[in-house]
């Protein structure tokens, strides 16, 4: 039977950096041995974004903590959305996205995915 783990903030996992974005897990296979469920704090510098991409093999929650910005989607990155705290953003699997913060402090999201090791796809700018 699995084990119930609790990860103290001096214990998260350092993951990605997707252009500006940097990522510590604290629900992750790595971790806590999750086998369908991985959770994430993810902060992005005043006036900085993540690089553009897509997930291949999972859906993701988002959900805006602090910071004020912009979610740019769609294939060619033709859509934005503003965002704020206490969003809540919804992205399936494989479609194109990239956080943008506007703002003049720190955009922090927490991101929830159903799987619990992703696959990333980043997308080049001038193809988006």
């Amino acid at each position: 039977m699995a084990e119930i783990k609790v990860v103290h903030p001096d214990g998260l996992e350092v993951e990605i950096q997707s252009g500006a974005m940097t990522r510590l897990a604290g629900v992750s296979e790595k971790l806590t041995g999750s086998t369908g469920i991985h959770l994430a704090i993810a902060t992005i510098p005043p006036h900085c974004a993540s690089s553009p991409h897509y997930h291949v093999n999972c859906e993701s929650a988002i959900y805006v903590v602090k910071g004020h910005g912009r979610f740019v989607i769609g294939d060619n990155l033709e859509t934005e959305v503003a965002i704020g705290p206490g969003d809540f953003i919804y992205v399936p699997a494989e479609a194109v996205h990239q956080p943008i913060n506007d703002g003049s402090e720190d955009m922090e999201i927490i991101v929830a995915r159903n799987t619990p090791v992703e696959i990333v796809v980043e997308v080049e700018p001038s193809k988006a």
